[in-house]
């Protein structure tokens, strides 16, 4: 499969849609942005991404991923970033979802390390009943995690994102579930 990443680093205002103490503010902010090709349907990748058993088996050190109400999610990670690991507790939003070509999403966590927030927005374009994936993402980091530094978290959460989607391709590969 084609990929391909492109990291930077900002220092750009948390969005106001995910209720972020100003206080962000001034702890490091990361993007992670890239695309990765899915040799599957964009319907497909859409429906797997709104499937919390399947999140849990895709997102890297997630332990459980319950859904709490309409697009909602309570999530268990266990996440090392350098020398620094721990468990943290997230809450994740899925917001402006618009099947098959958008899926948006919130999240917020903490743990014994310190916090995270985050948003991201994926986009999913046709090519020739492969998919590609076009995603963006802004996370924020504070307490012992912002420690570590920015190059490490996005170094991080760049190898995550590639875990990620290879588990979804492996996902989608699988086909269908049975009813």
């Amino acid at each position: 499969p084609q990929r391909t990443r492109r990291s930077t680093e900002s220092q750009k205002d948390f969005p106001p849609c995910c209720s972020v103490p100003s206080v962000v503010k001034d702890f490091p902010q990361v993007t992670i942005d890239g695309t990765h090709k899915i040799s599957a349907p964009r319907e497909r990748i859409f429906d797997l991404l709104t499937d919390p058993t399947l999140l849990q088996k895709c997102i890297p050190g997630c332990e459980k991923m319950e859904k709490t109400g309409e697009n909602q999610y309570n999530a268990q990670l266990s996440v090392g970033i350098g020398p620094i690991k721990g468990q943290f507790t997230a809450t994740v939003t899925l917001q402006d979802l618009r099947r098959p070509e958008h899926y948006g999403l919130a999240m917020e966590g903490k743990g014994q390390p310190g916090f995270v927030k985050g948003s991201g927005q994926l986009n999913f374009v046709d090519d020739n009943g492969a998919t590609n994936v076009h995603f963006t993402g802004e996370v924020h980091v504070g307490g012992l995690l912002a420690s570590v530094g920015q190059r490490m978290i996005q170094g991080a959460g760049k190898m995550m994102a590639e875990r990620f989607f290879v588990a979804l391709e492996n996902e989608a590969k699988a086909g269908p579930k049975a009813s």
